[in-house]
């Protein structure tokens, strides 16, 4: 949360000298008060206990806690009970309810993928309502920051998703006991939180996406938006680090623009800046490489900065390409037939296994590509036998612990065998169902636009479907509104994530079981235009498609038609 929110120049600037991970070692700082940020769960309050356990011999001057969420009634018991609490070593005790992370302007996690499992499993853990319940507060905290009271409406598909807003609910109407006004405003009353699950669009999370965010975290090994490349200095080449985020201007304009045009736009606003600088040489006026940019900074030292970022950013593209070119070019193509059900000529592909066969056979393409192909198969034919779901992974050569991450997508209800009565047709989740998008204009091989973008869409015009996305019964469109009982416990609220705070209603999605780079996306497509609604979209956790198998596998044992119920497509 703290990475989320901060940088160490500005928590420094408070006059705050050090940032720690409470659960790791630490070395006594007596003379020092010490601020906690942490969740109110028994592990840590035990830890900050712990550091004033023995009177004379505390780890800290004093403790200033500040808890993410509210704290539960028995551990608050057990805090008032301890030493600590009798000889005044807590300061400062708060809930600043902030149990988020903001990734980006537009976009949350609450930073819980163990959520995918406890909300899918069949094997529904002991565990599973107590994680809910800590994703439903969560989510609270979201809302009473942004100080939202919002209606909840959810996808009717899946019948756990009434189960979780009805959970969101409650904590919604604790909070809005403790602050009435809460949801007070110009038109907050429209306010929505729209709950989904991940199955209903089980393909964006299996496609090479090429916008430049999506890909970067595809095909790139970053971890914790940290991206490690090697560059040229005067003493030789050496490894950087760059933290891609908010702070920089020129990854927010580009994260969500085709790879194609990318290299273009850093070449022109580098050929900008040394215009605008008169950095003479070619490399201010022709097509730059990272070359160019490196003799650029030898003449210019002092733009270093500057001049780093844009060869961040042409490392960063070539990357993507070269890994591209090298892996995924060919897959690209088959994925989108599949995906769309028409080839980029508009024809509906008469015979896909021609083209998928040859990707299985290659054994120059790792199993989860193949396992991506197969799956985008199997989507494309609304599922399919067990016999030629048996071939395909003959073809493919899949470990046997593989197999799992095709068989458990069907506890996302989604249909992959079926007994040869039921077959459902391609258009299950293609054309039929998706809004015409002829005027957009598309490269070949990213034609696919997720259904996430036409439920924003929809939600926007007031078009979304009642039937499959109801408002909760007794949620903040009916009686219940305002008629919560007063509580004695009181909560500090921060008014906003970022900037100024908005007075309009806000359209808020929750994806639980991850979201896509290429879904959060949408937000800012339909959102960075849009005066009517302030979007925001969220989900337990971001994926890639990587990511998004694992999950998948992590669901249980493998399935067979003597266990498996034949299931509508969530789409249909």
């Amino acid at each position: 949360m703290i990475s989320a929110c901060c940088k160490m120049h500005e928590i420094m600037a408070e006059g705050i000298t050090l940032v720690e991970n409470l659960a790791k070692v630490r070395e006594p700082l007596p003379q020092l008060d010490a601020i906690y940020l942490i969740t109110p769960t028994n592990e840590s309050v035990s830890q900050l206990l712990s550091d004033f356990a023995e009177h004379g011999k505390w780890t800290y001057r004093a403790a200033h806690v500040y808890f993410t969420e509210a704290c539960p009634d028995q551990l608050f018991t057990d805090m008032c009970r301890h030493p600590a609490t009798k000889y005044k070593a807590i300061k400062t005790l708060k809930e600043i309810n902030c149990a988020f992370l903001p990734c980006e302007r537009r976009v949350f996690t609450l930073g819980s993928p163990t959520v995918f499992n406890a909300f899918y499993s069949p094997n529904r853990e002991l565990n599973r309502i107590n994680c809910l319940e800590r994703a439903a507060e969560q989510i609270a905290t979201l809302c009473a920051t942004l100080r939202e009271f919002p209606s909840i409406r959810y996808r009717a598909h899946f019948d756990q998703n009434g189960e979780f807003a009805q959970l969101v609910q409650q904590k919604l109407v604790a909070y809005k006991a403790d602050d009435p006004s809460m949801g007070d405003g110009p038109n907050k009353e429209r306010s929505q939180l729209i709950i989904i699950d991940r199955g209903f669009d089980p393909v964006t999370p299996l496609l090479h996406e090429l916008t430049f965010q999506a890909m970067s975290y595809d095909l790139l090994p970053i971890e914790n938006d940290v991206y490690i490349y090697k560059k040229e200095s005067p003493t030789g080449t050496k490894e950087a680090e760059v933290i891609l985020d908010e702070s920089d201007d020129l990854w927010v304009e580009l994260r969500h623009q085709h790879i194609a045009n990318v290299s273009q736009k850093v070449t022109k606003k580098l050929k900008q800046f040394a215009e605008e600088k008169r950095i003479s040489g070619k490399e201010g006026k022709e097509k730059s490489s990272v070359n160019d940019v490196a003799q650029m900074v030898k003449r210019m030292p002092q733009y270093q900065k500057e001049l780093n970022n844009y060869a961040t950013h042409m490392h960063l593209a070539e990357d993507c390409m070269r890994e591209y070119q090298h892996k995924v070019a060919e897959i690209c193509k088959v994925e989108q037939d599949l995906a769309m059900g028409t080839d980029s000529e508009n024809e509906r592909i008469r015979d896909p296994m021609r083209a998928v066969v040859p990707i299985l056979l290659n054994a120059n393409i790792n199993v989860n590509e193949k396992i991506r192909i197969i799956l985008l198969y199997i989507l494309y034919k609304g599922g399919i036998t067990e016999e030629n779901l048996t071939k395909l992974l003959q073809h493919a050569t899949i470990p046997m612990e593989d197999k799992v991450k095709i068989f458990n997508l069907q506890h996302l209800a989604v249909p992959v065998i079926q007994d040869g009565t039921r077959r459902k047709p391609y258009t299950a989740y293609h054309a039929s169902n998706r809004k015409e998008r002829v005027s957009e204009q598309t490269y070949q091989q990213s034609r696919w636009t997720p259904y996430f973008k036409d439920l924003i869409e929809e939600a926007v015009e007031d078009k979304l479907d009642q039937k499959q996305f109801p408002y909760l019964s007794g949620g903040a469109r009916g009686a219940g509104r305002g008629t919560a009982p007063t509580s004695a416990r009181t909560r500090y609220h921060w008014t906003n994530v970022r900037g100024q705070a908005r007075t309009g209603p806000r359209l808020i999605f929750f994806v639980i079981g991850g979201i896509t780079y290429s879904e959060t996306r949408a937000a800012y497509e339909i959102g960075e235009g849009n005066k009517a609604w302030d979007i925001i979209v969220g989900s337990t956790h971001l994926i890639t498609p990587n990511d998004h198998l694992e999950n998948i596998k992590g669901l249980s044992e493998p399935v067979t038609t003597s266990n498996f119920e034949v299931m509508d497509p969530p789409m249909g």
